[in-house]
């Protein structure tokens, strides 16, 4: 049976890449963000951060960043902005991305934390992230939000 989807790094910007992140991000959010091919270029050249798309059938169709920080107590990694077009949803691509950044950490950082956060009321995603082996840490998450 063939393979009918392909996950890669985005290691170089192009349009392309930066078209269809333009698409996927307010299926992600309701905040606007405004995504350009620069933004695209810084995000290639941070060292900590990893940006995997997924491909199926010539368009890209899926999105997950991998993030990694170092600590006193250890590298941490963080999976963000995962998302899925609408059109492919139940194509299980959603758990296909979390499985390759899960495996990406594993084989290149196996003594890192990985970690995410999921609002409550993504009941879908949260059953996908407790079958893919995450389990709820009881913590809060604070944020300030600067803008420019």
């Amino acid at each position: 049976m063939k393979k009918e989807y392909h996950i890669f790094e985005v290691t170089e910007p192009k349009e392309e890449y930066a078209a269809a992140i333009r698409n996927l991000l307010p299926q992600l959010s309701s905040s606007q963000h405004i995504f350009t091919l620069d933004t695209l270029q810084s995000l290639t050249a941070c060292e900590g951060t990893h940006l995997f798309l997924l491909q199926a059938e010539g368009s890209i169709v899926g999105m997950l960043t991998l993030c990694s920080a170092l600590s006193p107590t250890g590298c941490k990694m963080w999976i963000e902005d995962v998302v899925v077009d609408a059109s492919q949803r139940g194509r299980s691509f959603g758990r296909t991305l979390v499985e390759h950044a899960i495996e990406y950490v594993r084989n290149n950082r196996p003594k890192a934390t990985l970690m995410l956060t999921s609002r409550p009321s993504r009941v879908a995603a949260n059953a996908l992230y407790r079958s893919a082996g995450f389990s709820p840490k009881e913590t809060n998450v604070y944020s300030i939000k600067f803008s420019d």
